[in-house]
């Protein structure tokens, strides 16, 4: 093979070169981000979990909002509905209801032993902090026994 001999003109200046060489490296290190950037899953997974998040709690508070627009809007139909005696009658059991409820509560208060009132005392508190397994717990039992009775009567 035989060389042919360059002008000045064709070939590069060190600068030329410098600059070539400095573009090169950098659309190599963005291409690299961009090849890493695809392959990383565990940050692709988190990206889509947490758009998924933010679309659930948009969805969840919008449907929040129409379930409470639909609950006033029955709320209201059923004041206007509902004739004023029946209102009053309503609010007249209830009333008598709660006394009747304040007088047994303060009944049992008066009539119940010092032991006896700290160990409901604690057992409330106890129930009170462990509530979500104790509804758990009894909503299994419900199930339980709704299977085992509809089981007796097949």
């Amino acid at each position: 093979m035989s060389q042919h001999p360059r002008s000045d003109r064709s070939a590069p200046r060190p600068e030329e070169l410098r600059k070539t060489v400095a573009h090169t490296r950098e659309k190599l290190g963005q291409t690299v981000d961009a090849l890493a950037a695809k392959a990383d899953v565990r940050a692709q997974a988190m990206e889509k979990a947490a758009d998924l998040r933010t679309h659930a709690a948009a969805k969840a508070a919008t449907l929040t909002g129409q379930l409470r627009e639909t609950a006033e809007h029955a709320a209201r139909l059923a004041k206007d509905k509902t004739p004023d005696p029946a209102v009053d009658k309503a609010a007249h059991a209830a009333a008598q209801l709660r006394s009747t409820a304040a007088r047994a509560g303060q009944l049992a208060a008066d009539r119940t032993p010092d032991l006896v009132a700290d160990k409901l005392g604690h057992g409330a508190a106890a129930a009170r902090t462990y509530r979500t397994p104790l509804l758990v717990g009894v909503a299994a039992l419900g199930v339980l026994l709704l299977v085992r009775r509809s089981r007796r009567h097949r």
